[in-house]
């Protein structure tokens, strides 16, 4: 786990990164700088109520995440394993995560293990998660899958 979470926070890095990386444009005479999208204000904490989510330049066969009816699952391994989660709102932006059950043994996340998450930015389709669990914190950045 420890694993995971190191290179979620490393992916965390790339995403907040490429997010807020300005874009230049050359001109033949100058060169302009193209102002990048505003983060959403006020926050669309909604967004992550329902939907898949994946990360970051991180293939989907790695991991990916749904969310429906207020229970998150995410998949790993090729979606051969997973790990279930109710969520408990407690406000719009701030959420808990109670670990119901997970199929890899050797994961180091337990059942009951709670996860007490807030969405601290949204930007179109991108959600910027702070979660705690013991005495561990990390930020994940996550981009909702756009439904076609």
């Amino acid at each position: 786990m420890r694993y995971i979470k190191t290179i979620s926070v490393a992916l965390l890095f790339l995403g907040v990164s490429q997010i807020n990386a300005q874009k230049k444009v050359a001109d033949t005479k100058k060169k302009e700088i193209v102002q990048q999208k505003p983060v959403d204000n006020p926050t669309k904490c909604n967004n992550i109520k329902e939907g898949t989510f994946v990360r970051m330049n991180y293939p989907k066969n790695l991991w990916y995440m749904t969310v429906k009816d207020n229970v998150q699952t995410e998949f790993y391994n090729d979606g051969k394993d997973h790990i279930k989660s109710s969520m408990v709102f407690v406000d719009d932006c701030n959420y808990k995560l109670v670990v119901l059950e997970k199929t890899e043994e050797s994961n180091p996340i337990k059942v009951g293990d709670v996860f007490s998450n807030k969405v601290t930015a949204t930007m179109d389709n991108y959600i910027k998660i702070k979660s705690k669990v013991d005495n561990n914190e990390f930020d994940l950045v996550l981009i909702k899958a756009k439904i076609k």
